[in-house]
């Protein structure tokens, strides 16, 4: 009779749909639930129905984009961290090393910076319980919790030892714009790193407070934002653009997911010079928000090309406290154009994910009539490349030997210059290098891995031994050698560490202005917005 029900139910919902296989959920939906049955009823040991059912839920997901996930009541907290920027608890990022987990980053003025809490500590115990061996997700799990309620969090600090701090939760509101300020005579700039239900407001106030300082023209950052909610994009659009003008239309498989979105209100400034600041992790609303710029022919796009993200997603509320986010759409430009970059459609299954081909590539035009490519992401108006990190400098992050060494630093040096001053000196990278050497890594570098496939190919061949000794020679050259890369890459390390150690003072906002120091698209975006005449030659060619 369940069985009966269930079918009649879906019946319904599907005959009043646009679905064309609705005989084949059905069937499936009903093996499903047999299967399930057949384990809680008769599997030898306890099935853990639970867990499994998880499992399934994750693998059918996974067969088609990254961005159709379910939530399970229990991460229904990470769900509305990434629309609001909001969540209870302790206002820290945190990292897994080795079996623990330790503190990233405390946010300033947030309760774990109050509470004594400090980069670099590793957390034991969370209320007497044993952290060793969790996950990052079990313990943050165990860090969140309602506003007021106190926490115990004993932790190890290097060169420090045990301590225990109580924190108590608040409301964690992670700000949409960690900084903005003026970067040049008349020349405001704005960092937006994310696009929650706050994003457009806060735009707008760092906008008219940059304005009530004599700022004449913009720059808006965009590097490094992921994305979020469509409709703030196109607000934030709005402060630069007339009212209901089209700044992205959305096509999905089923009619009422194809709708148009217009800008709701008045701009702010219809002439203000714009900027917007692309690299290769701008994704989907930063990619609405700068395509849409670009189709305009309202600003100039300077860095590098997006990571070309044109998937709406959709939440759709589930029983028992549960969510599900759902690819409903791919969106479109003002030109018509799609950006997204990779076909997760025609994927195999167990191979990368293909581009989409050059042969589909499509040719549209922006309002003064420039050329631009859908299925690319989007392409500046003014490529800056960023250089690309040697195997040495990802491996100095990704083994915490940076994160390490500025906590050392941090232990031995109570204040440093301004964030907006500071530089890492030669002699505190020397000692960068030798705390460096005295770790266990490990790397290849591509040359390396090349010159040793030549190598095994000629003796697989057959070559005589001169040739391949003078191959043994040469690829004893191209051998990662941890001193040498040290000095090759010194350039990009240092600008690791430099912005981290400022991180441990001055917190993001540090981040951002340190980063001013050295940052060639903020350069270059100022040069143009300087140079009316480069400016207004790349928009109207």
């Amino acid at each position: 009779m369940k069985q009966i029900l269930l079918i009649l139910v879906i019946s319904l919902q599907f005959n009043t749909s646009a679905q064309s296989n609705g005989f084949e959920v059905i069937k499936n939906l009903e093996l499903i639930d047999l299967i399930y049955m057949n384990l809680e009823k008769y599997y030898v040991d306890d099935p853990k129905t639970g867990e499994i059912s998880k499992v399934a839920i994750d693998a059918m997901l996974q067969e088609l984009d990254p961005y159709t996930v379910f939530y399970h009541e229990a991460n229904i907290e990470d769900y509305r961290m990434m629309t609001t920027g909001q969540y209870g608890g302790i206002g820290a990022l945190i990292r897994k090393v080795d079996e623990y987990v330790i503190i990233a980053e405390p946010y300033e003025n947030k309760p774990a910076h109050n509470a004594g809490l400090k980069a670099g500590d590793k957390i034991l115990e969370i209320d007497g319980r044993s952290m060793k061996g969790k996950s990052n997700e079990e313990v943050s799990t165990a860090l969140k919790g309602t506003k007021g309620s106190v926490v115990k969090v004993k932790y190890d600090r290097p060169m420090a030892g045990e301590g225990v701090a109580e924190v108590t939760r608040d409301e964690i509101k992670l700000p949409d714009v960690p900084y903005s300020g003026m970067v040049d005579d008349g020349i405001g700039y704005i960092k937006l790193n994310s696009f929650t239900q706050t994003a457009s407001k806060n735009v707008k106030e760092a906008y008219e407070k940059l304005a009530s300082q004599g700022m004449e023209k913009v720059i808006l950052d965009l590097r490094g934002n992921g994305g979020g909610l469509l409709i703030e994009a196109v607000d934030i659009v709005n402060f630069f653009v007339p009212k209901d003008e089209v700044i992205v239309k959305t096509k999905g498989r089923i009619l009422d997911e194809n709708r148009t979105y217009l800008t709701r209100n008045n701009p702010i400034d219809l002439d203000i010079p714009v900027v917007v600041l692309v690299n290769g992790t701008s994704a989907s609303a930063s990619e609405i928000v700068s395509g849409s710029i670009q189709d305009l022919d309202r600003g100039v796009i300077i860095g590098s090309t997006t990571f070309g993200k044109g998937l709406v997603q959709r939440t759709f509320d589930l029983k028992y406290g549960s969510k599900m986010k759902l690819t409903i759409a791919k969106y479109y430009t003002p030109s018509g154009r799609c950006v997204q970059k990779l076909d997760y459609y025609h994927n195999n299954e167990g191979e990368e994910v293909d581009e989409i081909p050059d042969s589909l590539i499509n040719i549209f035009k922006t309002k003064n009539g420039r050329e631009v490519i859908d299925g690319r992401g989007i392409e500046p108006d003014v490529k800056i490349e960023g250089e690309k990190l040697g195997r040495i400098t990802a491996v100095l992050m990704g083994e915490n030997i940076v994160f390490d060494f500025a906590t050392k630093f941090v232990n031995e040096n109570p204040s440093i210059a301004p964030a907006n001053e500071f530089v890492l000196s030669d002699k505190v990278y020397n000692d960068f290098k030798d705390f460096a050497l005295t770790k266990s890594f490990d790397y290849t570098t591509a040359s390396e891995e090349q010159m040793k496939k030549l190598l095994e190919t000629a003796e697989q061949e057959g070559y005589d031994d001169e040739i391949v000794k003078e191959y043994e020679a040469l690829y004893e050259k191209v051998k990662a050698s941890k001193e040498k890369d040290l000095e090759l890459f010194k350039d990009q390390i240092k600008d690791l560490i430099q912005n981290e150690i400022v991180s441990r003072y001055y917190f993001q906002e540090g981040r951002v202005v340190n980063a001013f120091l050295d940052d060639e698209s903020l350069k270059s975006a100022i040069e143009v917005l300087k140079d009316e005449k480069r400016y207004n030659a790349i928009l109207k060619p």
